[in-house]
């Protein structure tokens, strides 16, 4: 009988542990098109913008998601595993248009926006979403020398007060740093 009164103390504690780490662990949760959008999200949501290029452009979006593996954000990947290179892209395509919905939804909804812009890469679509977005104050721009468009992007990101940097890496690590002072701060806001 004392053996097993034990044995249900230490599952007890034992569940109390993994229940406390739970808590303390925070992952990110990540969502790419076409799954649904959150309704209601306090936590930081982070649109991954940028070079995808039907899918011929490095996956820098499973960088992101791996370096912010350990944070508790909500990251709006739009780059598909399922993408299909025969989609039109016309409005009439199903497929096609509920991308393109799935996104413009995902950058509204956003807090902060990646935005990389890849060397040797176009991502007119890309461009597109900057523009879109270049008042919104929720930017952080990487475009590197070799972006067919670089001086567009660096002079609309100085009009706009625009967060460039010069990699990924510099971008994550800026990012994170706002991660860390809102968790101090105990609240989730980008800075302006």
């Amino acid at each position: 009988m004392e053996k097993v009164k034990r044995t249900k103390c230490f599952a007890i504690l034992f569940v109390g542990m993994l229940l406390a780490t739970s808590a303390f662990a925070q992952r990110a949760t990540i969502i790419r098109s076409p799954n649904q959008l959150p309704k209601k999200e306090k936590r930081l949501k982070i649109f991954l913008g940028g070079s995808i290029d039907m899918g011929n452009a490095e996956n820098w979006q499973a960088t992101v998601e791996r370096e912010l593996a350990d944070y508790d954000v909500v990251l709006l990947n739009p780059r598909r595993d399922d993408w299909n290179k025969e989609w039109k892209p016309v409005s009439t395509d199903p497929n096609f248009r509920a991308q393109v919905e799935w996104e413009l939804a995902a950058l509204e909804k956003a807090d902060v926006i990646i935005m990389y812009l890849a060397a040797g890469s176009q991502s007119p679509i890309s461009l597109l979403e900057l523009g879109l977005h270049a008042r919104s104050k929720k930017l952080m721009v990487v475009c590197p020398d070799g972006f067919w468009r670089k001086g567009n992007v660096d002079i609309v990101s100085e009009r706009y007060g625009i967060e460039n940097h010069a990699n990924l890496e510099e971008l994550l690590d800026a990012l994170k740093g706002r991660l860390a002072k809102s968790k101090l701060q105990n609240k989730a806001v980008p800075e302006d």
